[in-house]
């Protein structure tokens, strides 16, 4: 068995529909979180639907999300990462794996340097979860990937849409200020309960400012993905796009 991680962002759900292509026995893995955003649960099932199967999900048993962890931790992150990726993410991965016999792991990230040298990293680090990276391999980076979504008639996550670079949590303690700043534009709620929440426990997500110390137009806001593919694209990765899908986008008469 392959495990492959799906988290509803554009580069896991492409590898692991190459995953799915490569080996035979695939199980696509999604974590829930409660701060996901709601158009997740239309792109899994869209997902699905190009998968030709379904999509396990699985979650932390103590904490609903990020706000759970703070609390509880009395701790938001460091330079060394943050309390709410261990528990929401990487201890839920390392107790679904523990008694499974699995060949591989598929994680997600993409051709570009700052994520081929994370893919190091988490291979020296990380050895016995046998990881594999299919969108290095295959040189895809975000927007390639984008596109191929693109070419399947999949509509990107709504996250995206608003100019978020990554479908995370929302309200990631590991944003800086403009990414603040664009939460607090579409999601002022959200904004709202991380600035009380840091000033209960006396630390900050961005370091050396409070959310209710920051200016509307401090930082710079992350940059939009835009879907791009071209004829590489179109011709190496065809097989990962239904024919109808292909007829629709004018790739074959």
């Amino acid at each position: 068995m392959v495990i492959a991680w799906f988290s509803a962002g554009i580069t896991s759900a492409v590898a692991c529909k190459l995953a799915i292509e490569e080996y035979k026995n695939v199980n696509v893995v999604y974590i829930d979180i409660k701060t996901s955003n709601q158009d997740n649960e239309r792109f899994i099932s869209d997902c699905q639907k190009w998968y030709g199967q379904e999509i396990t999900r699985i979650k932390s048993e103590k904490y609903a999300d990020q706000f759970e962890v703070i609390k509880d931790k009395q701790f938001i992150n460091s330079p060394f990462g943050a309390p709410c990726t261990n528990e929401l993410k990487k201890k839920v991965r390392i107790d679904f794996c523990k008694d499974l016999n699995f060949e591989a792991q598929v994680f997600g990230y993409e051709f570009e340097l700052k994520q081929i040298n994370r893919a190091i990293r988490f291979e020296e680090q990380y050895p016995y979860t046998k990881p594999v990276f299919p969108l290095i391999d295959k040189k895809l980076n975000k927007k390639e990937c984008a596109g191929i979504l693109q070419m399947q008639g999949i509509e990107l996550p709504k996250m995206y849409k608003l100019g978020f670079p990554n479908n995370n949590c929302i309200g990631c303690v590991k944003g800086g200020k403009g990414y603040w700043n664009l939460v607090r534009q579409h999601f002022p709620e959200v904004f709202e309960k991380m600035a009380k929440t840091e000033r209960e426990i006396g630390a900050s997500c961005i370091n050396g400012t409070f959310l209710d110390e920051l200016k509307e137009d401090e930082g710079n806001l992350p940059k939009e993905v835009l879907p791009e593919c071209g004829i590489f694209c179109s011709v190496e990765f065809e097989h990962l796009i239904s024919p109808k899908a292909l007829e629709k986008a004018g790739n074959i008469d």
